[in-house]
């Protein structure tokens, strides 16, 4: 799964990268960006590619328990099955820029936290879906990150992993205007890991330590 990422590094590349037809839009660093927070995002809109601010995770009332739940991913096995996802889907693809993730490890009862990244910190590309939402009397915009089985190398580590885009590749998504999403016409992206500090642990804490593995 992904449940915490890193955007801090060319996000001024974007605007060329896809061709972003707005300038309404900030770059703010982020070391360590958590569920409920707005990132910008990479969509397509009559042709034309915006970077639009919105909000981490889709939000429900659950049937049974009555409580509202939110769901920061989307399995890419059942996206195309699963009511809450499959009309975005089909709609409404996005694009997550990134330049690593973090993922936890549980061995003999510990979890350790990894960040994973392509090179040092090159700018990556998680394929996702997006809505908008009534929030306190106004609607706002939500994505989640399409998930899938991990790659080899990652496999050690969590068994499942964002699907990551190169450049390329994510402009490809942006314009695929069905459901058929074969993931085996997408390269994997050579990403390494290397284990962080638990400092990553606390959402509060949000600066460069968070990546290095410093205390």
């Amino acid at each position: 799964m992904c449940g915490r990422f890193a955007s801090y590094k060319n996000l001024n590349k974007l605007k060329n990268i896809f061709s972003i037809c707005n300038s309404d839009f900030s770059t703010t660093k982020s070391y360590n960006i958590s569920p409920g927070q707005d990132v910008n995002i990479v969509l397509s809109y009559k042709f034309d590619n915006y970077l639009l601010s919105s909000n981490w995770g889709y939000n429900f009332i659950n049937n049974k328990t009555k409580n509202n739940q939110s769901v920061i991913n989307s399995r890419i096995e059942t996206i195309n099955s699963k009511l809450l996802f499959k009309d975005s889907f089909l709609k409404r693809k996005c694009i997550i820029p990134a330049n690593g993730y973090f993922e936890w490890s549980e061995k003999e009862g510990e979890k350790k936290p990894y960040y994973i990244q392509l090179g040092d910190g090159e700018l990556i590309y998680f394929a996702g879906v997006w809505r908008k939402e009534k929030y306190n009397n106004d609607k706002r915009r939500v994505f989640s990150i399409i998930t899938k089985s991990a790659d080899t190398n990652i496999n050690k580590i969590h068994h499942r992993m964002p699907l990551v885009l190169n450049a390329n590749a994510a402009q490809d998504y942006l314009e695929l205007k069905d459901n058929n999403l074969n993931i085996n016409n997408f390269e994997d992206v050579d990403l390494k890991f290397t284990e962080v500090s638990k400092y990553v642990n606390s959402p509060k804490n949000n600066d460069e330590k968070c990546i290095t593995g410093t205390n």
